[in-house]
């Protein structure tokens, strides 16, 4: 046990030894999950387009206008003074602004002389989109003054007013009554949704968590292959097998060390995804199992890919073309559901597919133990397959 662990341990000295193996470990499986599954959306964000708004009015009526944009599917309204809104605008942090007069009031709408500064950049779609939605705003609130205005002409007409301040109070008592009969009113377009189930659970920032992890930890256990190499190159596999370490003692020290140093890779960038993006990876248990199944895999091929590679540098080329494309085809970059069926076939020769699988599984559907065996015990035969086929061929020179 003595060698075996001593055997890891120099493995572990001679890969830290040079830092850039820090940047391949943690600093760059960190960086790509965040910069993919953070500049994603979960689906609970608010992806209407950002209008900023200037409101130098300050009325009821520039209030109103506010509150049904704000009430708008299109647009999400931002009220700003003008200098950070021009500022935003001009430095393209936003896309259109609003500028509300300080002479928009009733009276401007009632005779037509009120007008909005609306600005946008030239062949902007978001901006065509918020521009009809200032539009709709605007002709709904509109509308209700045009009703209350009615209304006071018609009580003006049967002589109700005995003054001014009687007229203005009729005027805002109609204009609340204009505005929940606008807000009752039926809906002129009936949508008729879909009922039609769909398979296809997607969650952009699991699917780009679980497949980072999985192509950047798969990459340096190929990685064994070149380890192999480099110790055949260097005369110093065929010293140690002159003292009295056996093979299987040697094999057993090298990877079982590198299977480790996987195991805690995948545990920090599990911990990661939980704090930054608040992803529930479900019970610890079967988490580690797939983890450690997956490990095991990616370990034996690296060690049966040892066997028949000559060179470091041909080794380490292979590992990560190799771990690229697995990594591609198993659905770790790609969610397996956009590719042609032929190809979500041919994905499940690959341990990657199996790996993503059972993280998915944990991730999207809450499974536990017993759930994920399936995809454990797959990752599993992998393992002694390629096992078996790198213990039969090692050689020492």
């Amino acid at each position: 046990m003595k060698k075996i662990f001593a055997i890891a341990w120099k493995d572990a000295i001679v890969r830290f030894t040079n830092p850039s193996e820090w940047l391949f470990f943690i600093i760059l499986p960190l960086i790509f999950t965040f910069l993919f599954a953070g500049g994603v959306p979960s689906g609970d964000e608010d992806n209407r387009i950002r209008l900023v708004i200037v409101d130098q009015a300050n009325t009821t009526i520039s209030q109103e206008v506010i509150r049904e944009l704000e009430n708008s599917p299109s647009v999400r309204p931002d009220v700003l003074s003008l200098e950070e809104a021009q500022e935003q605008f001009d430095s393209r942090r936003a896309t259109v602004m609003l500028i509300i007069p300080a002479g928009l009031d009733v009276e401007s709408i009632q005779n037509g002389t009120a007008q909005l500064d609306f600005r946008q950049p030239p062949n902007d779609i978001d901006a065509s989109i918020a521009q009809r939605a200032v539009e709709t705003a605007i002709r709904k609130v509109s509308s209700v003054i045009s009703a209350a205005n009615m209304a006071v002409e018609e009580a003006k007409a049967r002589g109700t007013f005995e003054s001014a301040e009687d007229e203005q109070a009729y005027f805002n008592a109609a204009l609340e009554t204009a505005k929940s009969l606008q807000a009752e009113s039926p809906e002129r377009v009936t949508t008729i949704q879909a009922n039609t189930p769909d398979d296809f659970d997607y969650d952009p920032q699991a699917n780009v968590s679980a497949g980072q992890l999985i192509t950047w930890v798969f990459i340096p256990l190929f990685g064994i292959s070149a380890l192999f190499a480099y110790e055949r190159q260097q005369g110093t596999l065929r010293r140690m097998l002159t003292t009295p370490t056996s093979k299987a003692t040697f094999l057993l020290g090298t990877i079982s060390g590198q299977v480790a140093m996987a195991l805690i890779q995948m545990t920090l960038l599990v911990l990661f995804a939980f704090f930054a993006f608040k992803l529930n990876w479900g019970n610890p248990l079967a988490v580690f199992i797939i983890l450690a199944s997956s490990a095991l895999a990616a370990a034996a091929i690296g060690t049966a890919m040892g066997t028949f590679i000559k060179s470091e540098g041909q080794a380490t080329g292979l590992s990560i073309m190799a771990g690229m494309m697995m990594g591609m085809l198993g659905g770790c970059w790609y969610p397996l559901e956009l590719f042609p069926s032929f190809m979500q076939t041919l994905a499940q020769i690959f341990p990657t597919y199996w790996a993503m699988q059972g993280l998915l599984d944990l991730l999207l559907h809450g499974a536990g133990v017993v759930d994920i065996l399936p995809e454990a015990g797959v990752l599993i035969g992998f393992a002694v397959l390629f096992f078996g086929v790198g213990v039969m061929r090692f050689k020492y020179e």
